[in-house]
């Protein structure tokens, strides 16, 4: 009786603002037949604009990935002074919202930047990069290191050094101890981390509703379908199609994380 009482509180919680909302979002594009929920398949700006930010969220977590990882394993097994203070620096993007890490963008690679100052006294006309795949992969990768790495930093700081020097002293080169040592025991990082990176990269909208003047996303052809067209019925079967390919990719992420090492499917 006591723990239906101390349920009952988020229970309703949960059925008021995610139940009720998720119902209704699904429930939205049914008036138009299967082929409203396929649209963002069948309709080529659509399918365009979902490719366009799946290839933007995979390069970014490629990028993201690969920064991390040396840099994690480097401030992950070494001690020196003013490490502490160079990881709450590596860190400080966390503190800013996407509009703000656009603004950076803009304010380097903008009509009014230094890059395009100097293009234009070397080429005579003004190059931009903040509104398009440039500017957003920028952004983007700004404000995914600082977790990547702290993740990576974490993960580096639990590898056994026996391990390393076990392989060293069976002939393994550097190569062979990233491959053979290094890899396994950061799999599970690099795997949840590269997740939450994609899973974040699709869905964020306050920056790309700054920068992306040039390269559509799918959240604001979704911000675009109910704001400026009043298209409820495509901007839900859009939100639908973005909630579970990244819910999809989250869910594969945290199964093959938890899968011991050597369990076959």
């Amino acid at each position: 009786m006591i723990a239906a009482f101390c349920l009952a509180p988020a229970v309703a919680l949960f059925a008021a603002f995610w139940l009720l909302p998720m119902a209704r979002l699904a429930a939205l594009p049914a008036a138009g037949g299967w082929a409203a929920y396929a649209a963002v398949l069948t309709e080529p700006r659509y399918l365009r604009s979902l490719l366009q930010t799946t290839g933007l969220s995979l390069a970014v977590t490629a990028a993201a990935l690969l920064l991390a990882a040396g840099v994690g394993l480097y401030l992950g097994r070494r001690r020196f002074a003013g490490r502490r203070l160079l990881l709450s620096v590596l860190t400080l993007p966390l503190s800013f919202p996407g509009v703000v890490v656009a603004f950076f963008v803009i304010l380097i690679g903008g009509r009014q930047g230094p890059v395009a100052s100097i293009s234009e006294s070397l080429f005579g006309e003004r190059i931009t990069f903040a509104y398009g795949f440039a500017g957003l992969f920028l952004a983007y990768l700004y404000f995914s290191l600082p977790r990547a790495v702290a993740a990576f930093t974490a993960a580096a700081e639990t590898l056994e050094p026996q391990l390393e020097e076990a392989a060293r002293s069976l002939g393994a080169s550097r190569w062979q101890v990233a491959v053979d040592v290094w890899l396994p025991a950061l799999a599970p990082t690099a795997m949840a981390s590269g997740a939450m990176i994609f899973a974040t990269a699709m869905g964020a909208f306050g920056t790309a509703f700054t920068l992306a003047s040039r390269f559509e996303v799918l959240p604001i052809t979704i911000y675009n379908e109910f704001t400026n067209y009043a298209n409820f019925k495509t901007a839900a079967s859009l939100s639908l199609a973005l909630g579970l390919m990244t819910w999809a990719v989250l869910f594969i992420a945290q199964r093959v994380a938890a899968r011991p090492a050597g369990a076959v499917a």
